[in-house]
């Protein structure tokens, strides 16, 4: 008998085994996706757990209702039909405060939080808060977090807004995203402090160049110059001088104003401000290159030779007085032969012999493997009390590209100076695109017929000729930019790194971000790690270097907030502008198909759904792999790139959400 019961204790005995763990990321719809060791898992809205997104989480499988199958990620142009699993435990919180909405539910007061992503109401005691109104934006601190059987409960740490204010929408995007918008009184009394003191520079060895003609190209709502252009032949060659605000004068590591630079990592624009990484007396004013001011810079002077080859670099400190500050619009329109006041003879000349360069600078890049994706960007024009009246549109032009060629020249050639002599730095890295990203367009673009001449499976392996034949073929077309989009949401997003690597994206072995030092931190450090190649290495030189990792990872990951929240700012006043247009039919194209509908983009970049209800009573199925709707008695389909004309249903500002349906035939 005990030996009977020996083994039967062996038998049931089992080994150990982990469950996988992985971030949950949450969509609006209030699915989510844990990508493991194991894989990616669909976790339904039922199975969270009192999980938060973002949360370190720890899944066990699940079975989930067939009513409830996982959607089809229609977008990315991924497939559903991963392994479901429910969240067991939740390993780390992402998130120890919440921004959200107050609502008076006596005795309690509800946070219903803004980001659609935390399904989960957070409770305080009305009693405790009888100053906070009804409708008022709040952030609280989670006391308990959710779980099966209890609500989340928290303390209110601070009213964002009032229910009635104006900016209380882009105050709450602020808020959600934890940006600084306060310097430290050590900062604004450092920078009340500096000056240019032309005379001193001099006598620094800063080389005197106010008798070169300097000007400046930017858009017209710009507040702070950071670059500045020249360009002349000399000895046979053209000399484009690259010069950039002198930044690492006025900012000095570890002092108060870099501190908070450092922790902001990036200026952002938002649609209706921007919060600047520099306190204002140094971003809009000692920095910022203006006309007929001097100014400290650190040049660039660039020699190329008539195949736009650099032949000789040089780097140095200079003082400059720009000559002319012109807009891209004005700019565009000297080039295109038309008369413009700011715009003379001399500069005229210059505007023509960049123009020149930079065409040779792009088909060099592009020979070589570098790719260019034909995008729009949309501002939302605001009136005085921010209310929005317009949609301006910006692509590139021949204006733009001229300093984008010239400041991606000026990059690389910095990056590929301090990699060649093995000097620490950071680096802008863009890794080479998945082959699984791209595989998945291949059924698109043979339904857009560009594949006839471009091999399938040079394009699904990165190859970049076959990337930009593709980009080519597009040209032109209705769903030029729609292609370009998908091809650039396959691609890997582009980061610091302290080790120098390639970015695919240029065809560049080296790469770096030099040129805007006013509001980007990583071209503050290269700017410091030049100087100190050139003149020396100071005191605190090693601290710099043992933080290049750290700041690497760390501008990244501002550098995405930062974007984030400037989108989100635009989408919001993007749909309150359209909501005084609810009825009104709008050209589109589907940007995307769903199981549930299929996502439309407007010519004004506004993105929306058109659920599969409004398509009437016929069943509709996904052709995933195609990436279409199909009617099964009909045979009615729509498809990616389609255009269509829809009609705005809804509008729905605070929730960055519009609704379409199809427009009758005829409208």
């Amino acid at each position: 008998m005990g030996r009977s019961r020996s083994t039967a204790k062996r038998k049931t005995r089992r080994n150990p085994r982990s469950n996988p763990r992985g971030v949950l990321r949450v969509s609006a719809a209030g699915y989510g996706f844990v990508q493991t060791a194991e894989g990616e898992f669909f976790v339904p809205s039922s199975k969270m757990g009192g999980a938060f997104d973002g949360d370190m989480v720890e899944l066990a499988s699940s079975h989930v209702n067939p009513q409830h199958k996982q959607p089809h990620k229609g977008r990315s142009g991924k497939k559903g039909d991963k392994p479901s699993g429910r969240v067991v435990r939740v390993v780390g919180r992402a998130h120890e405060s919440i921004v959200g909405r107050y609502e008076v539910a006596e005795p309690f007061g509800v946070v219903v939080p803004e980001d659609r992503r935390i399904p989960y109401d957070i409770f305080t005691m009305r009693k405790d808060y009888p100053h906070v109104q009804d409708g008022d934006a709040v952030r609280v601190r989670i006391a308990t977090y959710p779980s099966r059987t209890e609500a989340a409960t928290g303390i209110i740490e601070e009213v964002i807004g009032r229910a009635d204010d104006e900016d209380l929408a882009i105050d709450v995007i602020i808020a959600r995203h934890k940006l600084e918008t306060a310097f430290s009184d050590a900062s604004l009394e450092q920078a009340r402090d500096a000056r240019v003191d032309g005379e001193e520079a001099l006598r620094e060895g800063y080389r005197d160049l106010r008798d070169r003609f300097v000007f400046t190209i930017d858009p017209a709502d710009a507040r702070d110059f950071d670059d500045a252009i020249s360009i002349e032949k000399v000895d046979g060659l053209v000399r484009l001088g690259v010069h950039i605000a002198d930044v690492s004068h006025y900012v000095p590591w570890n002092s108060s104003i870099d501190l908070d630079a450092r922790r902001r990592a990036t200026s952002v624009y938002l649609v209706d401000r921007v919060i600047p990484m520099l306190p204002e007396e140094l971003s809009s004013d000692i920095c910022s290159l203006k006309p007929g001011e001097p100014r400290r810079v650190m040049t660039a002077d660039l020699y190329l030779d008539e195949n736009f080859e650099v032949k000789r670099r040089i780097f140095y400190p200079s003082l400059i007085e720009s000559h002319a500050r012109l807009t891209y619009e004005e700019a565009q329109e000297a080039l295109d032969g038309m008369p413009v006041a700011s715009v003379g003879k001399d500069l005229a000349v210059r505007l023509a012999s960049l123009h020149d360069v930079a065409c040779g600078l792009a088909n060099k890049r592009r020979q070589e493997g570098g790719i260019d994706f034909d995008t729009t960007e949309a501002k939302v024009k605001l009136d005085a009390d921010g209310a929005p009246v317009d949609i301006v549109l910006r692509r590139r032009t021949d204006a733009t590209e001229m300093i984008e060629e010239a400041m991606i020249l000026a990059n690389s050639e910095v990056a590929s100076y301090l990699h060649e002599r093995g000097f620490p730095s950071l680096y802008r890295v863009h890794e080479p695109p998945s082959p699984e990203s791209l595989a998945e367009l291949v059924p698109v673009l043979q339904e857009f017929d560009y594949l006839k001449t471009v091999s399938a499976s040079a394009f699904s392996a990165g190859n970049p000729k076959a990337i930009q034949a593709v980009l080519q073929r597009a040209a032109g077309r209705p769903e030029a930019e729609l292609v370009s989009m998908l091809v650039l949401r396959s691609m890997k997003r582009a980061e610091y790194r302290s080790e120098c690597e390639q970015h695919f994206g240029l065809a560049s072995d080296a790469y770096t971000h030099f040129t805007s030092p006013i509001r980007r931190y990583p071209d503050l450090v290269v700017h410091r790690m030049l100087k100190a190649h050139l003149f020396g290495k100071p005191e605190t030189f090693e601290q710099q270097v043992h933080n290049l990792t750290w700041l690497a990872k760390h501008s990244s990951a501002m550098e995405r907030i930062a974007e984030t929240a400037s989108r989100e700012s635009q989408e919001y006043k993007l749909v309150e502008y359209l909501s005084h247009d609810v009825g009104a039919a709008f050209d589109a194209v589907i940007a995307g198909v769903a199981s549930y509908g299929f996502f439309v983009r407007l010519d004004n970049t506004a993105e929306g759904l058109v659920p599969l209800k409004e398509l009437g009573d016929e069943y509709f199925a996904l052709d995933a792999k195609r990436h279409q709707l199909v009617g099964q008695e009909s045979g009615a389909a729509y498809r990616l790139g389609q255009r269509i004309r829809v009609v705005l249903e809804a509008a729905n500002p605070r929730e960055r959400k519009l609704d379409f349906r199809l427009a009758a035939k005829g409208r």
